[in-house]
């Protein structure tokens, strides 16, 4: 029995860790925000910035780490340490009085600046923060590059590029739209024209069938007049031969 109690003690401790561990772990991983890369000039200042989320109020245990990682070297250096509620700058390797603490927890900020850029500051700087008991999740890392200058920004470029396409691209179909619509415009007036003349055409010809309809009683009427003319002239003809003939006799 005492076997027994203790194996089934021993499986709800079991299942009570992997519960924790499943479910309760994930809630507990703070998340830990930087940009990707930041540039910078020679002589001038950057910001590092580092922003995190956390499941858990702002305790006073916690602390914001920013680590170094030379772009030439292998080794990673610990070149800053905020810890109950006081920051630590590197006093001694090569950010020595160039370095400033601008971040504040409470607004969930570990942001760093640092001055008097050199070539030699080119590397990864990672920032790693802890908010007891919100221990668990990854750090955030950061590549500095430091140029004379700062070149122009790939992305700014293709936004650049893209946006000169784009806009050739509407002034082109607005061209052709134009070309288009004054052209429609143009179909239009010739069509206006051609059917005006087709009218007047018809209204023409309709004039014309009309007189040519009205012509033929007229030519009757004379021809008409001209036979019966005839006929009178050869009645008074006959006439005055007979007359002629009586004479003689």
């Amino acid at each position: 029995m005492g076997s027994q109690g203790t194996s089934g003690s021993g499986s709800l401790v079991l299942v009570a860790a992997l519960f924790s561990a499943l479910v309760l772990a994930p809630t507990w991983a703070i998340h830990v925000y930087t940009h990707r890369e930041v540039h910078g000039t020679v002589g001038d200042q950057v910001t590092l910035a580092c922003s995190f989320w956390s499941s858990e109020w702002i305790s006073d245990d916690i602390s914001i780490t920013w680590l170094f990682q030379p772009e030439s070297g292998k080794d990673t250096i610990s070149i800053f340490h905020f810890v109950k509620g006081q920051p630590y700058v590197d006093e001694v390797g090569a950010f020595k009085n160039r370095m400033e603490w601008v971040g504040d927890p409470h607004r969930k900020d570990g942001s760093i600046i640092i001055r008097n850029l050199d070539y030699t500051d080119n590397g990864t700087f990672t920032c790693d923060v802890k908010n007891p008991p919100d221990i668990g999740g990854k750090s955030s890392q950061v590549t500095l590059y430091v140029f004379e200058k700062v070149p122009t920004r790939y992305g700014v470029v293709l936004g650049a590029v893209i946006g000169g396409v784009l806009g050739l691209v509407i002034l082109v179909v607005v061209i052709g739209y134009l070309i288009r619509y004054c052209w429609l415009r143009r179909q239009a007036t010739l069509q206006r024209q051609l059917s005006a003349m087709e009218k007047g055409k018809l209204q023409r010809s309709a004039k014309d069938s009309s007189k040519r309809g009205r012509q033929p009683p007229v030519l009757y009427a004379m021809l008409d007049h001209s036979r019966s003319t005839k006929s009178a002239s050869e009645k008074k003809s006959k006439g005055g031969l007979g007359e002629s003939r009586k004479d003689k006799k």
